[in-house]
Parts: structure tokens; sequence; C-alpha cells
């Protein structure tokens, strides 16, 4: 191995992007597995998605702050971007894009994302990570849907999450 090869593999960035809203402990999940995986995992919070949302960019970029320092994952860190997402990437360095899968519809999603990036950006590579069993059924959407109608979820979403999400609804 040269010098080259050996710097790139002690210095390897993850990025993993998301909408994140509200952030799951699937998501966490996720960023836990791919934080064990590489030197440094920049979780990359979009700014804009085609979704109507329920916390700001910044509320968004707040909670997983929170929660990545509950956590004590060192080799984290969180950012907001707008724009191509391999864009992003080659801005902070990333060489990997990691994305959680829970069923076969996240993995059209994901496999047509990832070859139009692959298109867009051949050096990056993107890693799928499977959800872990007690996830598959979790989705952001679905909990402000559940939370909405009075259900419990609070098991399903990190504690300053579900704070946020009660002081959104009042409840």
């Amino acid at each position: 191995m040269n010098d080259q090869e050996r710097r790139d593999r002690t210095s390897h960035v993850a990025v993993y992007p998301g909408s994140f809203d509200p952030l799951t402990n699937g998501h966490l999940d996720i960023a836990r597995r791919a934080a064990r995986l590489y030197d440094t995992l920049i979780v990359a919070v979009y700014a804009f998605p085609a979704k109507n949302l329920l916390f700001s960019v910044e509320e968004r970029l707040q909670l997983w702050q929170e929660v990545i320092a509950n956590e004590q994952l060192q080799n984290v860190r969180v950012d907001t971007y707008k724009g191509l997402t391999v864009d992003y990437a080659r801005s902070v360095g990333g060489q990997t894009l990691i994305k959680g899968l829970r069923s076969s519809k996240d993995f059209e999603a994901e496999f047509e994302q990832g070859l139009m990036n692959r298109k867009l950006a051949p050096e990056i590579e993107t890693v799928c990570l499977f959800t872990n069993l007690e996830q598959l059924f979790v989705s952001s959407s679905l909990l402000k849907e559940v939370h909405r109608l009075g259900g419990d979820i609070a098991d399903m979403l990190p504690s300053p999450v579900m704070k946020a999400l009660q002081n959104k609804f009042g409840s």
C-alpha cells in the first residue's frame, strides 16, 4: 500500500443524506452503524426536500446535533445542504453515500438514485445498510401521522425528537 492509499484509508468520509423530518430511531441506528464503518460520518440534512416539512432545516440540524451528543458519536457531525447530494459530498471530501433500506420500495428508489449518482459522480460509492427488524415499518411520515392521531410513538424516536414533536403539536 502506498502513502496515498494509506491516507485515503485513514480519512474515509461518508455522507448520510436525508430530510430526517423527524429523525427516527431507524435513522439513528443507520448513523451508529455507519459511524463504526467510516472514519468520519457527516449526517447531511437536506434543506429543501419536495415534502411537507414539519421541522425547519435549523430544527432538524439541532435535533441531530443533540442526539449525536447524547449518543457520544465522536466521529459524526451534522451539516445542511441544498442542491445535488453528490455535489455536497464532493465539497466535503465524501467518498461514500450511506442509504438505509427498509423495503423493496426503498430499494427501488435508492437503486434509481444510486445509478444517477454514479453517472454524475462515478468516484462516489453508494452503500446501503439494511434496517433492523424493529425499525422495518417505521417512517418519519407514518410517525408524524400516528402522533397527530394520538398514538404512542415514544419508543420509535430519540427522546429529544419526541419532545420536539410534542412541542410542535402542543401535546
